[in-house]
């Protein structure tokens, strides 16, 4: 069976059709900083079952972090496919390991982000992603809450773990692996 590469679709929220992963993590955190998605994600699935409206004033916005979002889990998908063929420049002045240095990582996902990806996609499918983030917004935006009855948390924690680990890549830089011949 051929393997069918997953597009980012990335046309949605930026100009450029960005086509490599690693671009749309640089694009995804020069579109918004990691504390305004996280801000967004709490928020989506803090009203999820409250009869409270998310961004009443400005639902529109919503829908475009929702297409940022699902580009993101795209990317993140596919990082975790290719992250033999990838490795994180080493941490020159590595943290004390408190926790706030690590964020929600632990100190071996600190030191290999591709294990947040790995491990989130072994939990969840991409296509359970992409129900998560539809769910979260579809019931962030309505006053009458009817949730699913599906696992929302495990989504959503691993969403906000995948957001620490793309900014640390991002932070640290990311090359391929060369292979020995």
């Amino acid at each position: 069976m051929k393997n069918r590469k997953i597009s980012l679709e990335s046309g949605y929220w930026t100009a450029d059709g960005i086509t490599s992963p690693v671009e749309l993590i640089d694009a995804f955190f020069d579109f918004a900083h990691l504390d305004s998605y996280r801000k967004v994600l709490s928020e989506m699935v803090s009203l999820m079952y409250k009869k409270e409206i998310l961004r009443k004033e400005y639902p529109g916005q919503l829908f475009i972090f929702y297409l940022a979002f699902r580009s993101f889990l795209r990317a993140c998908y596919r990082l975790q496919s290719k992250a033999h063929q990838w490795k994180v420049k080493a941490d020159e002045t590595p943290p004390e390991h408190s926790k706030l240095c690590l964020g929600s990582l632990t100190g071996e996902e600190y030191q290999n982000p591709f294990a947040v990806f790995e491990k989130a996609f072994t939990e969840k499918t991409l296509e359970e992603y992409d129900f998560f983030l539809c769910e979260t917004v579809h019931l962030s935006l309505c006053p009458c809450p009817d949730a699913s009855g599906e696992d929302m948390m495990t989504p959503y924690l691993n969403m906000t773990n995948m957001l620490d680990a793309a900014q640390l890549m991002r932070e640290r830089g990311v090359e391929k692996i060369e292979k020995n011949l």
